[in-house]
């Protein structure tokens, strides 16, 4: 009966603790961004006149879940070093006066102490549309 107890117990405290738990997520399905984004691989349904080609380069030390004894387990950036550069180009493109980001490519290099990248984007304004009477 003892037993019973004890697992009814932790099975109680169990259960309160994962209904209290929720998980850390860092990234969204569909981040809202201040202006439209486009990868390189889509192209806007509007028509618009270029601004100014934006770009993102750096380089972020490896962490130390990337390296064990001298060996690199991972490479290049994670998604939420990936998202926070291109919140700060689409940012970059509003206030430029842009409603769209094109062409956004991202490119990443790892040597044996960093993690380099490379974000592209030309910032645009939509053309004004007519109606047609």
């Amino acid at each position: 009966m003892k037993t019973l107890g004890r697992l009814l117990v932790i099975v109680g405290l169990g259960g309160l603790l994962t209904g209290c738990f929720r998980p850390i997520v860092y990234l969204q399905n569909n981040p809202n961004y201040p202006v439209d984004v486009f990868y390189d691989n889509q192209k806007p349904d509007r028509s618009f006149e270029p601004i100014r080609e934006l770009e993102s380069i750096g380089e972020v030390p490896l962490t130390d879940r990337q390296t064990q004894n001298r060996r690199m387990l991972s490479r290049g950036n994670d998604m939420q070093q990936k998202e926070l550069l291109l919140a700060r180009m689409t940012m970059d493109a509003k206030k430029l006066g842009a409603d769209a980001l094109v062409g956004v490519r991202y490119t990443y290099f790892t040597s044996q102490t960093t993690n380099g990248y490379r974000m592209t984007g030309l910032a645009v304004k939509y053309r004004k549309e007519y109606a047609v009477e």
